[in-house]
């Protein structure tokens, strides 16, 4: 599926912040893992947690402890 969005100019915003945007609202309604939004995006997953921080989104607890455990086992 296809969305197609106009945007204000004075919004200034890239095609990839509104993309970002909507899948850290998505992973924050539970929508969508972390994984795949990473994949979409083309990052990594690690990557793409950092960047909820930028967003103001609380990484889940059961995220939290999968990364941990992804870390240990790097």
């Amino acid at each position: 599926m296809k969305i197609l969005m106009e945007v204000p100019d004075e919004l200034k915003l890239k095609e990839d912040e509104i993309k970002i945007a909507a899948l850290a609202k998505l992973y924050e309604l539970g929508k969508i893992s972390s994984g795949k939004a990473a994949e979409l995006l083309g990052i990594s997953r690690i990557e793409f947690l950092d960047l909820l921080g930028k967003y103001k989104v609380q990484i889940e607890p059961d995220t939290e402890k999968e990364l941990l455990k992804d870390i240990e086992n790097a």
